[in-house]
């Protein structure tokens, strides 16, 4: 056999044995280095979406849910940037063809860009169908918002990645969000995932989240209110409900509201929750607090003051009555809204203890319930007051409250004098302290029935409930001073009167209409509302001598 042959079988042999024991070398020895190399290469983390937990009204009636979508994406570095092949991707996304393939074009050098956000799973799924190279998808969730503009002022709504944008779902996005997983993948060299290799860490659901709202309250105030602006054509306004045993908040709506489930293209001054966020000066909302100070000074519900000539000189400045009324108890001043009389009686009491009375209440201070946004008015304490500054800030000028505020201060009169902090979460309650004595308490609470069955608020009486409350008219502050012709009209009170269960305050503002005042604007509103409330909650009536 020539020599060659044998050469050759030695070298294949030599070869054979070679590979075998290159390949031992890389099996035992290289194994973990190239395994390592490989998994770099093909081995991804992928994250898991975590599911945000609802918000519910205090029935458990849904006012945010999350809902399974798909979102599509491409690798413009694979997907063929041609027109005969993505013009059916692009009917099918509903884009225009040629912007979309322009869009390609120009990602070209990108391996990852969106090509819809949030679909459908029964359209995406007609897509992945196609087949096209350089299609993929990725599973999220989309926030429904089923109350739509009713509630969105309280709930709020989040961002296209789901994190919270507005309202609650903002103030808790941490307790909302929950915590994304994530999952060893394995891709090719195109991106795609081959399969699930194994779970790293399992996505935990948000928690959900459970209001004080009754949205049948919250759709009561909102349609009542709605309707208002619309018939006194006013620029905005709010209505707020609070549960007088709890400090809960039933109802809180605003106008002009907005729909969160149409997050494009949203007016700024829509979105704000006006009912924490708008600050206004209180005007003769604040004038029971006042008293509430001369009461604990001495004077009694019956003492006498002289309102002659129906003004009254203060400094440079004339304080006016629309009519003399001559001599009034501290009732009949609250009743008809005397601002010479809560004049002359403001000038006779320490103005310092008025400020603290009206701190005790909540004014000046953020109510505590935790919303983004809300402010805490102003309450100015001067180190030397002069006369006029003590007589305006007692009838609720050089002071700013939201209506929020203004319905905590006034809770604190239906609850005997308790001040507590209010709350929008279900199943809270404040113990709240005693600002005010329980028998001042009640003699306001007196007085305040004086004005909706002999004052300026007898348009707030409904047919089958006692109620007290106050009226409120301000001018608003323009570029010269307070004007004219721009008002703010509110009512604040409190109903059935013998055992007050809801307190509520309505602010109309920039009403456009001849009559401007709280008594002819917001206490209409209010007995409506009011009424339907204490009915759906099923209140008993409480008819006080033929009268509601």
């Amino acid at each position: 056999m020539p020599l060659r042959v044998y050469l050759l079988g030695a070298l294949i042999l030599l070869l054979t044995v070679g590979m075998h024991v290159r390949l031992g070398y890389l099996y035992f020895i290289e194994k973990d280095f190239l395994q390592d190399q490989g998994d770099a290469r093909t081995i991804r983390m992928e994250r898991i979406n975590a599911h945000r937990g609802m918000v519910r009204d205090r029935w458990g009636k849904p006012l945010a849910v999350s809902s399974p979508v798909i979102s599509l994406w491409a690798n413009p570095r694979k997907l063929l940037v041609d027109d005969v092949e993505l013009a059916p991707l692009a009917d099918q996304l509903g884009v225009p063809r040629e912007a979309f393939v322009r869009r390609m074009t120009e990602a070209g050098n990108k391996e990852f860009v969106y090509l819809r956000r949030h679909l459908p799973p029964a359209q995406a799924q007609r897509i992945l169908a196609m087949n096209l190279p350089g299609v993929f998808e990725e599973k999220e969730y989309h926030r429904y918002y089923p109350a739509g503009e009713v509630a969105a002022h309280a709930v709020g709504f989040t961002n296209i990645d789901d994190h919270g944008q507005e309202g609650l779902e903002l103030s808790f996005n941490d307790w909302l969000a929950g915590s994304p997983g994530r999952k060893k993948v394995l891709k090719n060299l195109y991106g795609e995932i081959v399969r699930d290799l194994m779970p790293v860490k399992e996505a935990e659901p948000g928690r959900n989240l459970d209001l004080s709202l009754d949205m049948r309250l919250q759709y009561l105030a909102y349609r009542e209110l709605k309707s208002a602006i619309a018939h006194l054509g006013a620029a905005s306004g709010s209505i707020v409900l609070l549960d007088v045993a709890t400090g809960q908040i039933l109802a809180m709506v605003n106008q002009p509201s907005y729909n969160p489930n149409n997050r494009e293209n949203l007016d700024l001054g829509s979105v704000r929750n006006r009912a924490v966020t708008d600050e206004f000066e209180p005007g003769s909302t604040v004038k029971p607090f006042t008293v509430a100070v001369a009461l604990q000074s001495g004077f009694a519900p019956d003492t006498v003051i002289d309102t002659n000539p129906g003004l009254l000189r203060v400094g440079n400045f004339t304080v006016r009555d629309p009519l003399n009324r001559g001599t009034l108890d501290l009732t009949a001043i609250i009743a008809h809204s005397s601002q010479v009389g809560i004049s002359k009686l403001a000038l006779q009491l320490d103005e310092y203890a008025v400020w603290s009375m009206f701190q005790q209440v909540g004014f000046g201070q953020s109510t505590g319930f935790g919303f983004p946004g809300e402010r805490a008015g102003l309450l100015p304490n001067h180190r030397r007051w002069r006369d006029i500054e003590r007589v305006t800030f007692a009838y609720g000028y050089g002071l700013t409250v939201t209506p929020l505020q203004l319905a905590s201060a006034y809770m604190t009169i239906a609850t005997g004098g308790v001040h507590r902090d209010v709350s929008i979460l279900a199943g809270s309650e404040s113990q709240g302290s005693r600002v005010i004595p329980e028998s001042v308490a009640m003699q306001l609470r007196q007085m305040l029935r004086a004005v909706v069955t002999d004052g300026t608020g007898t348009r707030a009486a409904t047919d089958a409930y006692g109620v007290a409350g106050k009226t409120g008219t301000v001018r608003k502050i323009g570029e010269n001073g307070y004007e004219d012709n721009q008002h703010l009209a509110f009512f604040a009170g409190m109903a059935p009167f013998r055992s007050p269960r809801l307190v509520g305050v309505v602010l109309i503002n920039e009403p456009r209409s001849e009559d401007y005042g709280g008594g002819a604007i917001a206490a209409p509103v209010f007995s409506r509302v009011m009424s339907g409330a204490l009915r759906l909650l099923r209140v008993p009536p409480d008819v006080l001598d033929g009268a509601a």
